[in-house]
């Protein structure tokens, strides 16, 4: 369950999502047309998929990711989701476009992801988190879309023992064409893809304080866009 009663200074509402206590529920898959035009949408704009990590188990939506390996042209592992648009979210309604959805990460092309490697937490915390937001909206009956900020716990705590970071905003991927960000269904209806970027503690802040809009004049500003760099400057650093 969510509460939205709470508003940032920036009249940001905020949702705190509570445990939910409930039964299993059966796992409602993407229908296989659907989900060949979503990957076929990807290989077009993102590269082929070199693998999938598969879920072995489902509550509600099955969540499998997408490796795309990197290429000269895009130096880095594009990971996406399908699965997450296999049941629409629950948007107000004068968003009922931005029903369906699915997300994306960009990792360093060296980041480790054989299997062995992904044992360790500081490996792997990239991928959890991606099928973690896309479960999101489908746990807590609620939606995620663009200027859209989670934080890992409250207080938000860093991400992993490898950065600061302690929070994802959801945004349009920058280094991608403008084509991907939307594909419209046979029955009408248009999956958005969005990028999950993780920030630092003062730009969570920083947005609740300003507005997204000034976030992301400090992302302009720095060149942040959505490839994970664990080191990359708090662009908000200066800020209270």
């Amino acid at each position: 369950m969510c509460n939205s009663s709470d508003f940032s200074p920036a009249g940001v509402p905020i949702l705190r999502h509570k445990q939910r206590e409930r039964e299993w529920q059966s796992t409602t898959y993407v229908d296989d047309s659907w989900l060949k035009r979503i990957e076929q949408h990807a290989d077009k704009y993102l590269g082929e998929a070199e693998s999938v990590f598969h879920e072995l188990v489902s509550d509600k939506v099955h969540i499998d990711v997408h490796v795309v390996r990197p290429t000269p042209e895009r130096n880095y592992y594009t990971l996406y989701t399908t699965g997450m648009s296999a049941l629409p979210m629950n948007t107000p309604e004068d968003a009922q476009e931005y029903e369906y959805a699915e997300l994306m990460i960009c990792l360093p092309p060296d980041w480790p992801l054989l299997q062995e490697e992904l044992e360790n937490s500081e490996n792997y915390w990239p991928i959890r988190w991606l099928k973690t937001m896309a479960r999101l909206p489908h746990d807590y009956d609620t939606w995620l879309s663009w200027g859209h900020t989670v934080p890992n716990g409250d207080p938000a705590l860093p991400l992993s023992g490898n950065t600061d970071m302690c929070a994802f905003i959801v945004l349009p991927p920058l280094e991608v064409h403008e084509d991907f960000l939307t594909l419209d269904m046979e029955d009408g209806q248009t999956v958005q893809f969005y990028a999950i970027l993780p920030i630092y503690l003062e730009e969570l802040e920083h947005k609740l304080e300003h507005g997204l809009d000034a976030l992301l004049d400090q992302f302009e500003t720095h060149h942040v866009n959505e490839i994970l760099d664990l080191n990359r400057i708090n662009t908000c650093v200066s800020f209270p």
